[in-house]
C-alpha cells in the first residue's frame, strides 16, 4: 500500500500539527484532528471509545475548540456559526468511523462476492449531450454532413427530430437522469421499423437489409465527428468499471462518497492493517465474539427493541446467535490466508460448527499433533567455493545438495581454478528445522577408485526467519584434504507456508506442556479461521514436538520473571488454571509474538507494549521506538492525526442501523450521480459493499431495504427516475418481512419497522398514482423499457393487504380508472398549453390581430393533429403496458377527446353557414378513428358524425343544383369543340396532387338561390385524370364534376354504414341523371347540328360531330363509374343509363348513315339523267359524239365518281381519327356500307329493262369498286362486304359492261369490274 509519507497533502497537514498551533478564529473552515486524550472517546483498549468518539463521553468532554467569549457578549451569530463547526466537525468523525468499518469489509469480504449477473447499465445522456445530438441532426437535416441518404430516410429522420429529439418530456427525461444513448436508439429503431414494412418490396434488397443501412446511418449521424475507436475504447474501459472492481477501486469510489482525503485513507490504511489479512481475520473474530457477548448481555438486562409481539423477545436472542453463527461458519470456510499459494489447509477430521457453537467446551475437539501440517519450499543456490589450492586447475569440481530425509542434487561440473556455479536446487520438506547438507567433491583419477573424493561439507539450519542473501560458510574439511581453509558461498531461502502465522525461537515454560524453561524453535499455526495452536519442533521432525490450542487464551506482556534464566523480553498466555510464560531475546521479536497471537487467541483485550504505554506518558513521546515493528510506527502515525479513536473503536458499541442508513444514502446520492443511467440501481462493487456490511455488522434486512425505498422514494419525488422493479423488489421484500414471511430468515418483527413500513407504503401508492396519472411524462416513449408496466404490477402489490391474498380486480381497476381520468385532463391541458405556444410563436408578429373563424378553425385542425400524434403515441408506447387494461384505455382515450369536442364544437360553432372549410378536420380525425378498432364508432366518433352530418347532406345538395345549372347553361352556350383543341394552347403543367383539392370550392356569397359553379375550362392535365381528350367542355365539366364530388364523399369514408350507403346511393343516382340529361342534350344537338349540314359530295364530317359521339363514349366509360353500386341494385341505375345510351348511339348512328345516304342518292340522281329513252341522254350522246370528232372531251361521270370516292373517304379517316370508341365505328361503317349497297342496287333494280348509259355504268362501277375497297379497308367483314346486295350488283354490273364492250367497243376506256392492280396504281 501506499506510505502515508508519498501524500502532499498529508505533508501539508503534518506541517500544520507539528507547528503545534491552534485556530484563532471560531469561523475556521474545519476543526483540527483531535489529538490522543484531547478527542471525545480518546484512544485505548477495547470498548474505551465509549461508542467510538461518536457520542460524548470517555476521557474527552468534545472536540476541540477555542474559548468562547461570554453569552453576553458573544453575537448569536458566532454561536451558530460555532454550533455549524462542532456539527460538520461531529459528521466528519461519524464519516471517519464509517469509512473504517467501509474499509474493512473492502479489505477482507466474507460473505459478500461482487454480482456478476446484473444488468448492464448505459451511459446516461446530459443537457449537453442532448443539445449536441440536436445539433448534429439538424446539420444532417441541412446537408452539412457527408452522408449519403434517400428521401425515405431524411423524412425519418426529420420526424425522429421533431417528435423525439425537440420533445420536452425527453428533456424532462435527461434532466431526471433515465435517459440513455440506448433509449434514443431504440426509440429510433422502433420509430423506422413501421415505414420500413411499409415500403414496396424491392427484388434483391430486403427489408431488414434496409433497417440495418439506416441504424447504420443513424449511428452516423449520433456519433458525428468523434473517432469510433477512441469511443469504443473509452465505453470498454467504463464498462469494466460498473461490471467488476479492484478493492483500490472500491477504496476510492467510498473516499468519494464519504468525503475522505486521500492522506486521512492512507493512514487508516496503514494503521488497520488492512493488507494484512491475518490482521483482518483476527478483528472480525473479536467483532463476533463481541456480538456474541452483546447478545448475552441484552437477554440478561432484557433491553430489547419493541416488538410486535411479546414471544419474539426470546426469538431475537436466538436470530442474534444464529447470525453470528452463521458469519463464524462463513469466516471458517474461507481459506485460512487469501493469495493462490500451492498450500491447501487439510481440513479437521470434525465440525468446526459445533466448537463455534459451544465455544466453552474446551475438552471438545482437541487438536492432535497429525492434524499440524506444514509444508516448506526451499530453494538451496550455490554460487562459489573458496580455498582450493592443492588441486590442480583443471581438475574438475562440484557439489551436492540435499535436505534430509530427501533427494539430493548435483551442480554442474567446473574447473578448480574457477569453482563457480550459480546452481539452484528446490526442495520439498515437512520439517520445520530441517538439515540441509552440501559436499564439495573433486572426480577421483586413479583407476581403481569407485567414487569421487569428498573435500568438505556444511550443514545448514534454516527458519523462514533466516537471512534470504547469500553468505559465506566455512566447510569442515576430509581428514585427507590439504585445504583447510575451505569457504562455499551459498543461499538457502525457505517460504513461510500460509498456515504458519509467526514462528522463531523462543524460551518457554507451562503447567501443562513445555514444564521445563528451555528455549525451543516455534510455530504459530493456523488449523482454520477459528483455530491456532503453538507447537514447538525438534530439528529434521515434521511433527510438533508439543502444541498448545490457543482456545480461549488471552496473551499479554509481561514483566521479567524472577528465577528464569534466559530471555529478555517476557510475555505469557493465560487461561483458567494454565499459564503459559514465553521470552525472547528481544523486545521487536516479543511485539512481534504477541500480535500474532493476539490475533489468533481472538480476545478483546488489545496488548500495549511497556514501550508505547511509556512513550505516552513521555513529554516528546512523538518519536517511535526504534525496535519497535513498522505496524507499530502506522499506528503512532495515527494516532498522532487524530485517527486513533477510529482505528481503536469497538464496532459492537456502534449503531450500525444508522450508519449503513447514512453510508446507504450517500451511496445512492454518488451513483445517481455517477456517468450511468442507472435508475437507482446500485453498482455491483456498491451492492457487495452494502451486502458485506449487513452481514459483518448485524444490519437487519427489512431496515435496509426501509431505508433503501425511502430514499428512492425521495429522489422520484423530487423527479429522478427510479426504476419500478427496484422499488417493487424491496416493497416485497418488506412486506414479507412484516407480514411473518421471514424473506431473510428473519421472524422478528419491529413495531418500528411495521410503522415504518406503514408510512412508506402510502407514500409508495401515491407515488405510483402520481406517475400512472402523469404517464406520458414519466415514462415518455415508452422508456425506461417495460417500467411503465412494472408500475402497474407495483401498484397491484401495494394495494394488497397482505402478501397471500391478492387484491380484487375491481378495486385495481378502480384505482388505475381514476388514475387515467385525470391523465385525460392532464395530457390536454397540457397539449393545449403547448398548441398555444406554438401558435404564440407563429403568430408573434399579428400581435392584437383579432382571431377570425378560419384562424380558430386553423388552429382546431393543427389541435387535432396533435390529439391524433398523442392516440397515437399512447397506442404505440404505452398500450403493451396497459394490455390488462385495455378498456381503460379506451375510456382514457374518450375522455381526451371528449376534451378536445369541447373546443372543436366552439370553433364550428363560429364558422359561416355553408362554407365547407371545416370537412379537412373530419377527414382527419375520422380517418384516425376509422382505424382504430376501440375508437371506431365510439362516444366522440358518433359525436363526429351528428356534427358534421347535416353539412354533409347540405353540401350535396348545393352540389345537385350547382351541376345542373352548369349543365343547363353550358349546353346552351356549348359550340362543341373537343377540350384537346380549346387546350392544345395551353402550357403544359405538372399533374397536381389529387388527394389535396379533393372540395370543389362553392361559392358562399350567394344570399339567396342557387350558388353557382365557376364557368369550367379544363386544364391540360384533364385527359391524364380522365382519359378522355375529345370531349365537349360542358361534358367534361360535368363528369369532372361529379367524379370530384364522389371522390370527395368517398374520401370522408362515412364510419355509419346506413349513412354511408344512403349518400352513396344518392351521388348515384344523381350522377345517373345528369348523365342521362347530357344524353339526351347531345342527342337533340347532333340532329340538329346534321340538319344544317350540306347534302351534296362536298360535305365534310364536322369536328362536332364526332366530339358528340365522344360524349357518348365519356358518358358510357363515366357511367361505369359513377352510376354503379357495388350491391343489387346496380341494374338499377347501370343498365338503365347504358341502355338510353346505346339508344342514343344507334339513333346517332343511323341519323349519319342517312345523311351519307342521302348524299348517295343525289349522285344517283345525276345518273338518271342518261337514262335510256330520255330526251337528255339522247341529247348528251348526240353531242359528246359530235364533239369528239373535233376535240378531246373528258370523259362524263368521272367527276361526279371521283367526288363521292373522295367525300367517302375522308369521312372514314375523320371519323376513325377523331372517334374513340371503335365499337361505334365498325357499326357506323357496317350500317353506311350496307345502306349504301342497298341504295344502289333498288336505283339498278328499277332500271331492270333499261341498258345503263356508258357513262352510267362508267360512274356506277368506279363507285362500287371504290367503295367496297375502301370499306374493306376500314375493316369491315367480309360477310358484310360480299352481301347478296353486292353480288347482286356486281352481277347486274358485270352484265351490262360486257354488253357495252360489244357495242361501244373501247368506250368503256379500261374501266371494268375485274379487279386489276394496274387500276389500284392508277387510281391511287
Amino acid at each position: 500500500m501506499l506510505d502515508p509519507s508519498s501524500s502532499e497533502e498529508e505533508s501539508e497537514e503534518l506541517v500544520e500539527e507539528e507547528s503545534g498551533k491552534e485556530p484563532l478564529a471560531p469561523a475556521t473552515a474545519r476543526l483540527s484532528p483531535s489529538r490522543p486524550g484531547e478527542g471525545p472517546g480518546g484512544g485505548g483498549g477495547a470498548g474505551g471509545g465509549g461508542g467510538g468518539g461518536l457520542q460524548p463521553g470517555g476521557r474527552g468532554g468534545g472536540a476541540a475548540r477555542p474559548a468562547s467569549p461570554s453569552p453576553s457578549v458573544a453575537s448569536e451569530k458566532e454561536k451558530d456559526e460555532l454550533e455549524r463547526l462542532q456539527r460538520e466537525e461531529e459528521e466528519r468523525k461519524r464519516k471517519l468511523q464509517l469509512y473504517v468499518f467501509v474499509m474493512r469489509c473492502i479489505a477482507y469480504p466474507f460473505n459478500a462476492k461482487q454480482p456478476t449477473d446484473m444488468a448492464r447499465r448505459q451511459q446516461k445522456i446530459s443537457k449537453q449531450q442532448l443539445q449536441t445530438i440536436k445539433d448534429r441532426f439538424q446539420a444532417f437535416l441541412n446537408g452539412e454532413t457527408q452522408i449519403v441518404a434517400d428521401e425515405a430516410f431524411i423524412n425519418a429522420v426529420q420526424s425522429y427530430y421533431e417528435v423525439f429529439l425537440k420533445s420536452d418530456r425527453v428533456a424532462r427525461m435527461v434532466q431526471s437522469g433515465g435517459c440513455s444513448a440506448n433509449d434514443s436508439r431504440e426509440v429510433f429503431k422502433k420509430h423506422i421499423e413501421k415505414r420500413v414494412r411499409s415500403l414496396p418490396e424491392i427484388d434483391g434488397l430486403s427489408k431488414e437489409t434496409v433497417l440495418s443501412s439506416w441504424m447504420a446511418k443513424f449511428d452516423a449521424i449520433y456519433r458525428g465527428e468523434e473517432d469510433p475507436r477512441k469511443q469504443q475504447a473509452r465505453m470498454t474501459a467504463s464498462a469494466a468499471s460498473e461490471l467488476i472492481l479492484s478493492k483500490e477501486q472500491l477504496y476510492e469510489m467510498f473516499q468519494n462518497i464519504l468525503g475522505i482525503k486521500k492522506f486521512e485513507h492512507q493512514l487508516l490504511y496503514n494503521a488497520c492493517q488492512l493488507d494484512n489479512p491475518d490482521e483482518q481475520a483476527a478483528q472480525i473474530r473479536r467483532e463476533l465474539d463481541g456480538r456474541l457477548q452483546m447478545a448475552e448481555q441484552i437477554a440478561k438486562e432484557r433491553k430489547f427493541p419493541k416488538f410486535v409481539s411479546k414471544e419474539m423477545e426470546n426469538m431475537y436472542i436466538e436470530e442474534l446467535k444464529s447470525s453470528v453463527n452463521l458469519l463464524m461458519a462463513n469466516l471458517e470456510s474461507m481459506p485460512v490466508s487469501k493469495g493462490g499459494s500451492e498450500f491447501k489447509l487439510q481440513k479437521l477430521k470434525r465440525s468446526h460448527n459445533t466448537s463455534i457453537i459451544d465455544m466453552g467446551e474446551e475438552n471438545e475437539n482437541q487438536l492432535s499433533k497429525s492434524d499440524v501440517v506444514l509444508s516448506f519450499s526451499l530453494e538451496v543456490v550455490i554460487m562459489e567455493v573458496q580455498g582450493l589450492k592443492s588441486l590442480a586447475p583443471n581438475r574438475i569440481v562440484y557439489c551436492t545438495m540435499e535436505v534430509e530425509g530427501g533427494e539430493k542434487l548435483q551442480t554442474d561440473q567446473a574447473e578448480a581454478s574457477k569453482p563457480t556455479w550459480g546452481t539452484q536446487g528446490d526442495f520439498t520438506t515437512t520439517h520445520a528445522l530441517p538439515a540441509v547438507k552440501v559436499k564439495l567433491f573433486t572426480e577421483s583419477t586413479g583407476v581403481l577408485a569407485l567414487e569421487d573424493k569428498e573435500l568438505g561439507r556444511v550443514v545448514l539450519h534454516p527458519t523462514p526467519n533466516s537471512p534470504k542473501q547469500s553468505e559465506w560458510h566455512k566447510m569442515t574439511v576430509s581428514k585427507n584434504c590439504p585445504d583447510q581453509d575451505l569457504k562455499i558461498k551459498l543461499a538457502v531461502r525457505m517460504d513461510k507456508p500460509q498456515n504458519m502465522k509467526h514462528s522463531g525461537y523462543l524460551w518457554a515454560i507451562g503447567k501443562n506442556v513445555w514444564k521445563r524453561w528451555k528455549k525451543r524453535f516455534f510455530v504459530l499455526v493456523q488449523v482454520s479461521q477459528y483455530t491456532f495452536a503453538m507447537c514447538s519442533y525438534r530439528e529434521k521432525k515434521a511433527e510438533p514436538q508439543e502444541l498448545l490450542q490457543l482456545d480461549g487464551y488471552t496473551v499479554d506482556y509481561t514483566d521479567p520473571q524472577p528465577g528464569l534464566e534466559g530471555g529478555r523480553a517476557f510475555f505469557n498466555a493465560v487461561k483458567e488454571g494454565d499459564t503459559v510464560i514465553f521470552a525472547s531475546d528481544d523486545e521487536q521479536d516479543r511485539i512481534l509474538w504477541v500480535q500474532a497471537m493476539y490475533r489468533a487467541t481472538g480476545q478483546s483485550h488489545k496488548p500495549v507494549p511497556p514501550t508505547q504505554v511509556q512513550k505516552l506518558n513521555a513529554k516528546g513521546g512523538n518519536v517511535p521506538q526504534l525496535d519497535a515493528p513498522i505496524s507499530q510506527f502506522y499506528a503512532d502515525r495515527a494516532q498522532k492525526h487524530g485517527m486513533d479513536e477510529f482505528i481503536s473503536s469497538n464496532p459492537c458499541n456502534f449503531d450500525h442501523a444508522s450508519l449503513f442508513e447514512m453510508v446507504q444514502r450517500l451511496t445512492l446520492d454518488h451513483r445517481l450521480n455517477d456517468s450511468y443511467s442507472c435508475l437507482g440501481w446500485f453498482s455491483p462493487g456498491q451492492v457487495f459493499v452494502l451486502d458485506e456490511y449487513c452481514a459483518r455488522n448485524g444490519v437487519r434486512g427489512c431496515h435496509r431495504h426501509l431505508c433503501y425505498l425511502r430514499d428512492l422514494l425521495e429522489r422520484a419525488e423530487n423527479g429522478a427516475m427510479i426504476d419500478p422493479t427496484l422499488l417493487h423488489y424491496s416493497f416485497a421484500f418488506c412486506a414479507s418481512h412484516v407480514h411473518g414471511n421471514r424473506p431473510d430468515g428473519i421472524g422478528t418483527v419491529t413495531v418500528d419497522e411495521k410503522e415504518r413500513f406503514e408510512e412508506i407504503k402510502e407514500r409508495l401508492r401515491l407515488l405510483l398514482e402520481n406517475q400512472i396519472t402523469h404517464f406520458r411524462y414519466c415514462f415518455p416513449f415508452g422508456r425506461p423499457e417495460g417500467a411503465l408496466k412494472a408500475t402497474l404490477s407495483l401498484l397491484e402489490r401495494v394495494l394488497m393487504k397482505d402478501i397471500v391474498t391478492p387484491v380484487p380486480q375491481e378495486e385495481v381497476k378502480t384505482v388505475i380508472r381514476k388514475c387515467l381520468e385525470q391523465a385525460a385532463l392532464v395530457n390536454y391541458t397540457r397539449l393545449s398549453e403547448y398548441a398555444k405556444i406554438e401558435e404564440n410563436q407563429k403568430d408573434a408578429e399579428n400581435v392584437g390581430r383579432l382571431v377570425t373563424p378560419a384562424k380558430k378553425l386553423e388552429d382546431t385542425i393543427r389541435l387535432a393533429e396533435l390529439v391524433i400524434e398523442v392516440l397515437q403515441q399512447n397506442e404505440e408506447h404505452h398500450a403493451e403496458a396497459f394490455a390488462w387494461w385495455s378498456d381503460l384505455m379506451v375510456e382514457h382515450a374518450e375522455t381526451f377527446l371528449s376534451l378536445f369536442a369541447v373546443d372543436m364544437d366552439a370553433a364550428l360553432e363560429v364558422q359561416p353557414p355553408d362554407t365547407w372549410d371545416s370537412f379537412p378536420l373530419f377527414q382527419l380525425l375520422n380517418d384516425s378513428l376509422r382505424s382504430d378498432y376501440n375508437l371506431c364508432n365510439g362516444k366522440f366518433h358518433k359525436h363526429l358524425q351528428d356534427l358534421f352530418a347535416p353539412l354533409v347532406v347540405r353540401y350535396v345538395d348545393l352540389m345537385e343544383s350547382s351541376i345542373a345549372q352548369s349543365i343547363h347553361r353550358g349546353f346552351e352556350r356549348e359550340s362543341w369543340e373537343p377540350v384537346k383543341s380549346l387546350t392544345s394552347n395551353l402550357p403544359n403543367v405538372n399533374l397536381p396532387n389529387v388527394n389535396l383539392p379533393k372540395v370543389p370550392n362553392l361559392p358562399v356569397n350567394i344570399p339567396l338561390g342557387i350558388p353557382q359553379m365557376p364557368s369550367f375550362s379544363a386544364p391540360s392535365w384533364m385527359a391524364a385524370i380522365y382519359d378522355s381528350d375529345n370531349g365537349s367542355g360542358t361534358s367534361e365539366d360535368l363528369f369532372w364534376k361529379l367524379d370530384a364530388l364522389q371522390t370527395f364523399i368517398r374520401d370522408l369514408h362515412w364510419p355509419e354504414e346506413e349513412f354511408g350507403k344512403h349518400l352513396e346511393q344518392r351521388l348515384k343516382l344523381m350522377a345517373s341523371d345528369m348523365i342521362e340529361s347530357c344524353v339526351k342534350r347531345t342527342r337533340i344537338a347532333f340532329e340538329v347540328k346534321l340538319q344544317k349540314t350540306s347534302r351534296s359530295t362536298d360535305f365534310r364530317v364536322p369536328q362536332s360531330i364526332c366530339t358528340m359521339f365522344n360524349v357518348m363514349v365519356d358518358a358510357k366509360a363515366q357511367s361505369t363509374k359513377l352510376c354503379s353500386m357495388e350491391m343489387g341494385q346496380e341494374h338499377q341505375y347501370h343498365s338503365k343509363i347504358d341502355e338510353l345510351i346505346e339508344e342514343t348511339v344507334k339513333e346517332m348512328i343511323t341519323l349519319l348513315v342517312a345523311k351519307f345516304v342521302t348524299i348517295l342518292e343525289g349522285v344517283l340522281a345525276k345518273l338518271s339523267r342518261y337514262d335510256e329513252g330520255t330526251l337528255f341522254s339522247s341529247f348528251l350522246s348526240f353531242t359528246v359524239k359530235a364533239a369528239s370528232k373535233y376535240v378531246d372531251v373528258p370523259k362524263p361521270g368521272m367527276d361526279v365518281a371521283d367526288a363521292y370516292v373522295t367525300f367517302v373517304r375522308h369521312s372514314q379517316d375523320v371519323l376513325r381519327d377523331k372517334v374513340n370508341e371503335e365499337m361505334y365505328i365498325e357499326r357506323l361503317f357496317d350500317q353506311w356500307y350496307t345502306s349504301s349497297m342497298n341504295v344502289v342496287c333498288t336505283w339498278l333494280t328499277d332500271r331492270m329493262d333499261l341498258q345503263l348509259h356508258i357513262y352510267q355504268l362508267k360512274t356506277l362501277i368506279r363507285i362500287v369498286k371504290k367503295t367496297y375497297r375502301d370499306f374493306r379497308l376500314q375493316g369491315v367483314l367480309d360477310s358484310t362486304l360480299n352481301s347478296k346486295t353486292y353480288e347482286t350488283i356486281r352481277n347486274r354490273l358485270t352484265v351490262e359492261e360486257a354488253t357495252a364492250s360489244v357495242s361501244e367497243g373501247g368506250g368503256l376506256q379500261g374501266i371494268t369490274m375485274k379487279d386489276s392492280d394496274e387500276e389500284d396504281e392508277e387510281d391511287d
